[in-house]
Order: structure tokens, then sequence, then C-alpha cells
């Protein structure tokens, strides 16, 4: 497993140490010496890819909305970048999801990562993205997302594999390399320059820590302001020359 996996476990075998000794199943001095388990050392960030908000809006409009299935790809799109949602996430949506609630269009009580629960505020772009889906599929009950047969009909569910296809279409089409994954990233890195507080993009991600959270913003590393900017080895005609 990572390092973030392991840790998660043996921060829940600590807590379960605890409750044992608190309830006389386990000594003292054997919760405390759980307690002091070391985690998994953490040796570098993988970095992600985001997209800018010049290249988040093109894909936002690349679908062509005339069709029921440009319709279907533009919603799926639409909560992948506006909402930061896994693709397993859009896959299992259900139509009850989707509710309104203190005035704003939110998805409650999605089940996550890990079983933990959420509720992610939507934008009005993207409710009327799966609005628009859902009134021209005729889909009233069950799942939001649905696959299409060959003959253009609305099917059953769609699947996470189903939802890759859709962004690696369209990532094709536009020329950048992304994953439904990317997405999710790139919904938090927006609202973070947005200046969103960092808590409650880390609800919306259903993140357990917070560290999580930074590691998807890329907030440890600045790529536009880097240590080797400050070298102060080659002055600009020099660049000019060597380029």
């Amino acid at each position: 497993m990572a390092s973030s996996s392991i840790n998660v476990r043996l921060s829940a075998i600590r807590r379960l140490a605890l409750e044992a000794a608190d309830n006389g199943l386990i000594a003292p001095e054997l919760a405390a010496g759980i307690a002091r388990a070391k985690g998994a050392k953490r040796n570098g960030v993988c970095l992600g890819h985001w997209l800018t908000v010049e290249e988040a809006g093109k894909f936002v409009t690349a679908p062509v909305v005339t069709t029921i299935k440009g319709m279907r790809d533009s919603a799926v799109i639409g909560l992948l970048l506006g909402a930061g949602l896994r693709r397993s996430e859009v896959a299992a949506l259900g139509i009850e999801h989707i509710q309104e609630r203190q005035g704003r269009w939110v998805i409650v009580d999605l089940i996550g990562k890990h079983g933990r629960m959420r509720s992610v505020p939507i934008p009005v772009w993207a409710q009327l993205g799966v609005a628009r889906w859902k009134d021209a599929a005729g889909i009233t009950v069950g799942a939001l997302f649905r696959r299409m047969n060959r003959h253009g009909q609305v099917a059953g569910r769609i699947s996470p594999q189903d939802v890759f296809e859709i962004v690696k279409t369209y990532a094709e089409r536009l020329r950048v390399d992304v994953s439904p994954h990317d997405l999710r990233r790139t919904f938090a890195r927006l609202a973070h320059a947005g200046h969103a507080p960092l808590e409650q993009i880390q609800l919306s991600l259903g993140h357990a820590s917070l560290v999580t959270t930074e590691v998807y913003l890329g907030v440890r590393q600045n790529l536009q302001d880097a240590p080797c900017d400050h070298l102060g080895l080659m002055q600009e005609r020099e660049i000019s020359a060597a380029v």
C-alpha cells in the first residue's frame, strides 16, 4: 500500500487500542505502546496535473449539446470540474442526490472513498447541464447518468470506466493529457486560486486529511517561482542567445 493508506489504517488501529484500554479489554501500557507506533514515511510527493482556467473552460464547452450524448457528456464533465467528484462518485450518482439546499444546488449525502459521507455544493452552470441532460433523457428516478446504446437510446447506468472514456474522448479532441482525477485536481487548484478556504476545499473533496488536499493543490512546490530561477547564473541576454 501507499504510505498514506498505511497511515490511515494505523490511525484507526491506534484509536481502537485506546478504546479497548478504556473498556478494560487490554492493558493501558499495551495501548500506549500501540499508540506510539510510527507511521510509514512518505518520501516525496507525486506531482499532479492541472488545467489552466482557459483549458478548463475549453474542456467544459467541448461536448456538443445538440445531441443527448453531448448533453450527458457535458453534465459529467461539469460535475468533475465543477464539484471535484471522483469518476466512481459520478457513476454512482442518483437523481435523489441533486437537491436544492439553502438557496443553492448541492449533491447531498454522497458516499465517497472509505465510506465517508459528504455534501458537495455545485455551480449553477453545472446544475443547468445536469438538468438539461435529465430532461432530454427523460430520467425521473434511479441512476442519474446512463449509457447510450447503438441506436442512441438511453440504457443502463454508466460505470467509472465509462466516465474515464468520456474524459479521454474530449482530452484527445483538445490535445491535452488529462484524466478524470486531473479534473478533480483542477477543481481544487482553481478554487484555491479563487481564494476558497482550504478547509472548505477539503470538505468538497472528501479528504480525511488537510495534507492530502495540499498535495492536490500543489501548494508546497511553486513551479512559477522555482529555486532554479534564483541562481543568478545567466543574464537575460545570455538566455536569449542560448535559445
